[in-house]
């Protein structure tokens, strides 16, 4: 595809709601702005769309004009650089309508969790949104979406009723069961690069209150307290969704003092049903050591950010995970060796998701998630300044390699950060389903106009 020499800004610009941003104009940094600052955008154009109109107008001039399209709303999975081409920018389009006696929402591709868990409280109602709320609607939910209730009621993908989706020609295609099944399953946690979705609409489930929150326990503890966790997990119901993370904050005055600036134990933990059940399952963690902090017990919904407490300032982050078929003793002791207190490694964070339950199963209407039959995820996070890349990234690797012996052999797509590279994406699904994916974005997109970063070829 060229490079956007002789791009004509002022006639793309007459056929938009929205704005459209050149390099050099005010506002392009802004337009090309993701949450993960490790992956900059540097489009030949900058397109910030308004709507559904904005993004089909859009498509089509990047046809005439031969650019390859980028897309992103919050920027939270964006895994690459995205240089040349055009960048349509999603994040303004803001659209939610709730349908309570359906208990059902329809939101536009700029949408957050957090929006729609505000308007889903008052009747009772909330999303299967992701551990950090901040997070978009939209590319979440592509990527599977595992969730604080994912062993409860399933990936985010597995409740999506409907799709409006940007075909790589500029139609616009109503996508379910019923009209174009196959984009359907594809759309549904295969993240396909065959166009662009501008509203997604999703099954809400019946849970106002939860049994959750956040324990801290300190970093010396650890080997105890993962051990602890590695034996009572296995045993939870799947009313229950917990998961446990080695935590090294910052020494930052906005951060509490037992925790500031030292490794911590970070058990999160989100109990569908009532106090007394939720507090009794939980107990033998709880007597496992002493926590520093104890944040659990019942809230509302809309408190559901304060089980992980993911940070929500803009950073630059690496990140790599590993499925894993298992966790026994030898595991933990292998992550311990890797990231526990005896170690001085540059990251932020090692964690420990707990999966099964509702994730295993798939929904009525098959769709693409990968890496149903895994038990445990695990995933390491580090600052990304270039002062510390080599570190962080050699210290995140060495995590990821010490739990080999107990791998899958898959990924999670959502959970993939920097491994990008074709043969990466491919472990993300069974090899059947890659193949399948791999046909329909032929089929959809044969020139690759859209490049989101994924590529299994």
């Amino acid at each position: 595809m060229s490079p956007a020499t002789d791009f004509d800004a002022e006639d793309l610009r007459a056929k938009l709601d929205g704005s459209v941003f050149v390099p050099g104009d005010a506002g392009f940094e802004a337009a090309c702005l993701g949450f993960n600052l490790a992956h900059a955008f540097r489009p030949d154009v900058a397109v910030l769309a308004g709507s559904t109109r904005d993004v089909v107008a859009a498509v089509r001039h990047a046809n005439e004009a031969d650019l390859a399209v980028h897309v992103q709303s919050t920027g939270h999975g964006y895994p690459h650089q995205a240089h040349g081409g055009m960048l349509i920018n999603t994040s303004g389009m803001q659209s939610l309508a709730l349908d309570p006696q359906q208990r059902s929402a329809r939101v536009g591709a700029g949408v957050r969790w957090d929006r729609v868990i505000e308007e889903a409280a008052p009747h009772g109602l909330a999303p299967l949104n992701g551990s950090s709320p901040d997070v978009g609607v939209v590319g979440y939910t592509l990527g599977g979406g595992m969730g604080p209730m994912g062993r409860t009621f399933g990936f985010a993908a597995d409740r999506v009723r409907g799709i409006q989706l940007v075909t790589a020609d500029g139609s616009l295609v109503e996508v379910n069961a019923e009209s174009e099944p196959e984009l359907f399953w594809a759309l549904r946690g295969g993240k396909c690069a065959v166009g662009i979705v501008t509203e997604l609409e999703f099954d809400l489930v019946s849970v106002p209150h939860v049994y959750g929150g956040a324990i801290f326990f300190a970093g010396s503890d650890a080997p105890t307290i993962m051990h602890a966790y590695g034996a009572w997990v296995q045993e939870l119901p799947e009313s229950t969704t917990a998961s446990i993370a080695l935590l090294r904050l910052p020494d930052d005055e906005q951060i509490p003092g037992p925790l500031r600036g030292k490794l911590s134990v970070h058990l999160r933990y989100v109990h569908v049903g009532d106090e007394t059940a939720g507090a009794a399952l939980l107990e033998p963690m709880r007597r496992a050591g002493t926590p520093l902090v104890d944040l659990v017990g019942m809230m509302p919904y809309t408190a559901i950010a304060s089980v992980h407490q993911d940070p929500t300032d803009p950073m630059p982050a690496w990140e790599g995970s590993v499925l894993l078929r298992g966790l026994d003793a030898g595991a933990i002791d292998a992550l311990l060796g890797a990231a526990g207190p005896e170690t001085d490694v540059p990251l932020i964070m090692a964690e420990i998701r707990h999966l099964g339950g509702a994730l295993a199963r798939g929904p009525e209407h098959e769709n693409a998630v990968g890496g149903r039959d895994a038990a445990f995820s695990v995933m390491v996070v580090g600052p990304y300044p270039p002062p510390l890349m080599g570190a962080v990234e050699a210290a995140g690797q060495a995590v990821l390699e010490a739990m080999e012996p107990w791998a899958h052999g898959g990924t999670q797509i959502n959970f993939q950060g920097f491994a990008g590279s074709p043969e990466a994406v491919r472990k993300a699904w069974a090899e059947p389903t890659a193949e399948r994916l791999r046909a329909l974005k032929t089929a959809w997109d044969p020139g690759c106009r859209f490049s989101f970063g994924y590529s299994m070829d």
